[in-house]
C-alpha cells in the first residue's frame, strides 16, 4: 500500500543515536554478538539443515559478508537463506553504528570513525567466525559490498585476515573511488545542495525513499520493500570510509598474496554486479578485474603464485556476458541496480555466488 506519511516524513534524518529493542529478523537467520573494546557487535547466521550438512563433501567454505556505507548485516539475509537452502554457512557482520551494533554518537561518527575502525569490527566477526566453526583463515570466504567491499580488500591488503576467496560485490575498487562518486553527481546533480540543506548529515544522499531507489536499485523493485529497506539504513554514517577509499588504497600484488589456496584451476576472486548500477558502472567493474588478472599474470610469470594463466574465456550462466580468467571471475546481473543482495533479480546473483563458492 502507497504510504504518503513515510514519502512526506523527515524523520529519515537522525542526529541521535537509537534506542529500544534489536529489529526482527527474517526466518532462518539468527543473531548474537561480538564483544570488542568499544562495543557489541552485531553477527548474524543461517546454517543449513543437519541432512544438508551430512551431505555436503567436501566441506564448503564459511562465508562471511560485509556491509556497505548505510548498510548492515541485515542486507545480506536474501543471500544467506539462499546459501544455508543449499548447504552453505554464512555469517554477516555490523560494523559500528550499523544495525543492532553499538552506534558512536553523532559527531563521533561521522568525523572520527576511520575505515581502520570499522574494519577493525569486522575483524572482531570473522575471528569470532573462525571460533564458533572451528576453521582457519584458509576456509573463509570474505564477501563485501560496496564500501564493504573496499574494506574487505583494504583488510585482506594489509594482511588483517587471509582468507581462502573473495567476493567483490558492487565493490569499490582498489584504484580509489573518485569515478564513483563522480558517477553519483551525474544522476543526482542536487546532490551537493541537499547536503548543505541537511547541515551535511551523511544521510542526504539517500534522505528519500526515491533517492534511495534512484541510487541502489531497478524501477521494477517493490514499493514495500524499498520502504523496509529504507528502515534498515542506519541512522548516520562515517565520512572518513569513504574518504579513505578516494585515492588508490590497494596493492593487487600483495593483496593476492593473502588469499590462500591457489591451485592453477580456480577463481580466487569474484567481481560481480547489476548491469543497472549507476555507481559501480561496467567500466569501473572491467578495470577492477583487470588490474587484479594483471597481477596475477605478472605473479603466475615470477613463479610466486600457482594460477589460471590462459585467456579470459565465457562462461556459461544468465544474461551471457560472465568471464573467468587469471584467477579472476567478472559476472554480471542482468538489470540489477547497485544493491544487487536486495533488488529483485537477487536470485540470480546468489545463484552466481554459489557457483563461484563451489569452483572454490
Amino acid at each position: 500500500m502507497f504510504n504518503l506519511n513515510f514519502y512526506l516524513s523527515y524523520d529519515w534524518i537522525y542526529w541521535t543515536r537509537p534506542t529500544g529493542p534489536p529489529s526482527a529478523l527474517p526466518a532462518g537467520i539468527e543473531r548474537s554478538f561480538v564483544r570488542t573494546p568499544h562495543g557489541k557487535v552485531e553477527l548474524l547466521w543461517a546454517k543449513p539443515s543437519s541432512s544438508l550438512s551430512s551431505e555436503t563433501s567436501p566441506p564448503k567454505p564459511v562465508v562471511v559478508f560485509a556491509h556497505g556505507g548505510m548498510g548492515c548485516a541485515w542486507v545480506w539475509t536474501p543471500y544467506m537463506r539462499y546459501l544455508a537452502r543449499h548447504g552453505v554457512t554464512s555469517y554477516a557482520v555490523s560494523t559500528r553504528g550499523h544495525g543492532e551494533s553499538w552506534h558512536p554518537f553523532f559527531l563521533r561518527m561521522l568525523y572520527a570513525t576511520t575505515k581502520q575502525d570499522l574494519g577493525d569490527d569486522l575483524v572482531a566477526g570473522i575471528q569470532a567466525v573462525q571460533a564458533r566453526e572451528g576453521v582457519g583463515g584458509g576456509e573463509v570466504v570474505l564477501v563485501g559490498h560496496s564500501s564493504g567491499g573496499g574494506l574487505s580488500q583494504f583488510l585482506v591488503n594489509e594482511g588483517g585476515v587471509k582468507v581462502k576467496g573473495l567476493g567483490l560485490l558492487g565493490a569499490v575498487p582498489g584504484t580509489g573511488s573518485y569515478k564513483v562518486y563522480y558517477n553519483w553527481a551525474c544522476f543526482d546533480p542536487w546532490f551537493p545542495i541537499r547536503l548543505v540543506f541537511h547541515g551535511w548529515h551523511s544521510n542526504s544522499p539517500l534522505s528519500h525513499p526515491s533517492l534511495t531507489r534512484r541510487a541502489f536499485f531497478s524501477e521494477q523493485y517493490p514499493e514495500e520493500d524499498l520502504l523496509e529497506f529504507q528502515r534498515h539504513l542506519n541512522r548516520f554514517e562515517s565520512f572518513w570510509w569513504p574518504i579513505g577509499m578516494m585515492a588508490p588504497f590497494v596493492d593487487a600484488r600483495k593483496l593476492l598474496g593473502n588469499i590462500l589456496g591457489w591451485d592453477g584451476s580456480s577463481d580466487r576472486i569474484l567481481i560481480m554486479a547489476g548491469t543497472g548500477d549507476k555507481l559501480m558502472t561496467r567500466d569501473v567493474q572491467v578495470q577492477a578485474a583487470q588490474m587484479y588478472r594483471n597481477a596475477v599474470s605478472d605473479m603466475v610469470k615470477e613463479k610466486k603464485l600457482e594460477a589460471d594463466s590462459a585467456p579470459v574465456r565465457k562462461l556459461d550462466g544468465e544474461g551471457g556476458q560472465d568471464d573467468s580468467g587469471q584467477g579472476v571471475r567478472l559476472a554480471w546481473v542482468p538489470g540489477a541496480g547497485h544493491h544487487v543482495q536486495n533488488d529483485v533479480q537477487w536470485e540470480v546473483g546468489a545463484a552466481k555466488l554459489r557457483a563461484w563458492l563451489e569452483q572454490l
